[in-house]
């Protein structure tokens, strides 16, 4: 299963009325859990979906491919408690009037293309909907994250080199 496979997914379960999927497949367990389900759907309905095995599997490969599922799945349960607590610090304080470039999906958030280049974005920095802000690392995947509003940057809200989660706010953005 590929990065964008799991992309997919998270689409898929976020747009539907699943409250969690669980996915195995040999080694590899996923599981992905919609907040935004009501509740009385996880326990009323089961949903199993069955994948073929990868057709090319290397041995190199192999072994970093369960691993991070496992930390992905993990968070999501701990995350629940943790992600409300970090979203209303910095959103009570701009009464609405600021956009939020949030994660779409889990990794590691990283500022610039390069340790030795200069950030995608900084504070006070313009950016219109297509700008590359971020680039966020999926199981040795470079992600770049691109701006979906229009305006100036106001906040960066993650350290650089920090893991992420689905969702989370990355930037506050002051509306053009």
């Amino acid at each position: 299963m590929d990065i964008n496979q799991i992309q997919e997914l998270i689409r898929l379960v976020s747009k539907s009325k699943i409250a969690e999927l669980i996915l195995k497949e040999g080694d590899f367990k996923i599981i992905i859990r919609n907040q935004a389900a009501p509740e009385h759907s996880a326990s009323t309905s089961t949903q199993v979906v069955a994948f073929p095995p990868p057709v090319v599997a290397m041995p190199g490969a192999t072994p970093p491919l369960p691993a991070p599922p496992t930390p992905a799945a993990a968070p999501p349960a701990s995350a629940a408690p943790a992600a409300p607590a970090e979203p209303p610090a910095p959103e009570p304080a701009p009464a609405g009037h600021l956009l939020t470039i949030k994660s779409p999906m889990v990794g590691t958030f990283y500022r610039a293309p390069s340790p030795d280049k200069p950030p995608f974005v900084k504070v006070g920095d313009m950016v219109n909907v297509g700008t590359k802000v971020c680039i966020i690392e999926a199981m040795k995947l470079f992600n770049e994250i691109e701006s979906e509003v229009k305006g100036r940057i106001a906040k960066v809200l993650v350290e650089d080199a920090s893991p992420v989660e689905y969702d989370q706010p990355l930037f506050l953005v002051e509306p053009a």
